[in-house]
């Protein structure tokens, strides 16, 4: 029995699909991103499969196969994730009212 109809109708270019194909055959690409071509090239063949078709036939949860279709429908076509805010500061910078950084320039002067 098919699910609903998907919120989310992702359209692929034919350089969007290009990409995918090329990154399926090598041999050392990231499988993050492997997942999500193979996502977009089987949407792009059954553009009206559910959510939950599309997981179950890719081994994934129905919140990642959402999340990716969602992105790829009102954001645009991408394969890598956004970049993040990065690593915390181990030490924070100098000049910013705390002792620690006066601190470690005293010590560093002597």
């Amino acid at each position: 029995m098919p699910g609903p109809a998907p919120t989310y109708r992702p359209t692929f270019t034919p350089r969007d699909i290009a990409a995918c194909e090329r990154l399926l055959r090598r041999p050392t690409a990231p499988q993050a991103q492997v997942e999500r071509a193979k996502l977009a090239l089987l949407l792009h063949a059954q553009p009206g499969l559910d959510t939950a078709g599309a997981a179950r036939r890719l081994g994934k949860h129905v919140n990642w196969v959402f999340r990716w279709r969602r992105a790829w429908a009102t954001e645009g076509f991408r394969l890598t994730d956004k970049p993040g805010r990065g690593r915390k500061p181990a030490v924070s910078p100098p000049g910013r009212g705390d002792r620690q950084g006066v601190g470690v320039r005293a010590a560093g002067a002597a």
